[in-house]
């Protein structure tokens, strides 16, 4: 009998790695995750799992031990707050991960090697604008990455391609714009904004405001957790050595995505921008000609919806947590998220 295929994903207690982790499992593969900590919001699916602190070389080499594949996850990071303001410790325990992992992936014979990079290492002359022309691989150079976390993607990256050309470690690098969904950080300080806006969104109350970094005008592209995982899979099992994005091409504003959460939740919010928090470029979008040449696919899943998921998991996730969430009230009932008008009778006739 054929044994299974053996991959690593790194960063497997994380957002993507958790998801990224079932995927693989539902696929027939055995899978071992690593991370410094285990799933916060849910078990893993992975048939391993290690604790293991990948800073360390000596951990990396039993994290790669007998695989045939890694799909490099691993990352201190954060949303814009946090990473605008730990740039020392991003570049240090990220760099040191990094090298340390594919160094031990090459020593441990390993055949295939995915990095996720960030779209953080597109120049910043390219996004000082809302209206953003979408950004093509290629513009990474000259380079002008983000500061701090851009910089050592954007390293990372050009290291992939040398291990490739000298060592023949066959390897991978995909570009994130931007991924959000259900069981990732939504507070603490390290969230995204679609999760921000989803907690904030959450426990304000119908009619009432709630702060927004920045003049909402900047804009973004959003890519839904379960797109983001087929594109990985598909990225690994393709022959393509170059950096691809990975991301969807629809541009929105800051203010439109705190139209449509507050829409999802059935709420009428003022926003208070604070023009003193970090904000980001002014404008980023994915240009997905490659993505669909080279994958012949793309993400697909509306903005919209996506969202909705989002919220509804949130919204959940601090109610568990004893956190008054103050939803629409119709009739002195207060109407849940994705609330049927059946299911709001039956429950106002039983108060």
């Amino acid at each position: 009998m054929e044994r299974s295929m053996e991959v690593l994903v790194t960063g497997a207690g994380g957002f993507i790695g958790h998801h990224l982790v079932s995927r693989l499992v539902q696929g027939g593969y055995r899978v071992r995750g690593v991370d410094i900590k285990e799933p916060e919001y849910g078990a893993t699916a992975a048939q391993e799992f290690e604790i293991l602190d990948l800073r360390r070389f000596e951990n990396c080499l039993i994290a790669t031990r007998g695989v045939d594949e890694v799909y490099n996850l691993a990352a201190n990071m954060g949303g814009i707050g946090f990473i605008e303001t730990n740039k020392g410790e991003i570049v240090r325990d990220n760099t040191m991960i990094n090298m340390n992992t594919i160094e031990a992936a090459r020593i441990n014979g390993v055949k295939r090697f995915l990095y996720t990079s960030s779209a953080c290492i597109y120049p910043g002359y390219l996004q000082k604008n809302t209206d953003v022309i979408p950004l093509k691989e290629e513009d990474a150079y000259p380079a002008e990455a983000e500061d701090g976390y851009g910089w050592e993607k954007l390293y990372m990256e050009r290291t992939c391609r040398h291990y490739r050309e000298d060592f023949g470690l066959d390897t991978r690098v995909v570009r994130f714009h931007n991924i959000y969904g259900p069981f990732g950080t939504y507070d603490g300080g390290r969230e995204k904004s679609p999760a921000a806006i989803c907690r904030k969104v959450a426990l304000a109350e119908d009619g009432g405001e709630i702060e927004v970094w920045g003049d909402g005008h900047q804009t973004r592209s959003y890519c839904y957790i379960d797109d983001c995982v087929e594109g990985l899979y598909r990225l690994m099992h393709s022959s393509y050595h170059q950096p691809l994005n990975l991301g969807t091409d629809q541009l929105v504003s800051i203010n439109e995505l705190v139209k449509i959460v507050s829409d999802i939740a059935g709420k009428t919010l003022r926003q208070v921008h604070d023009l003193t928090k970090p904000q980001g470029v002014r404008g980023r979008n994915s240009d997905n000609n490659r993505l669909r040449q080279v994958l012949g696919w793309e993400p697909s899943t509306p903005l919209g919806d996506g969202l909705r998921v989002t919220y509804d998991w949130i919204h959940a996730e601090l109610r568990k947590s004893g956190r008054r969430t103050l939803g629409e009230v119709r009739d002195g009932i207060e109407v849940l998220p994705n609330e049927t008008k059946l299911e709001l009778a039956r429950r106002a006739a039983s108060v």
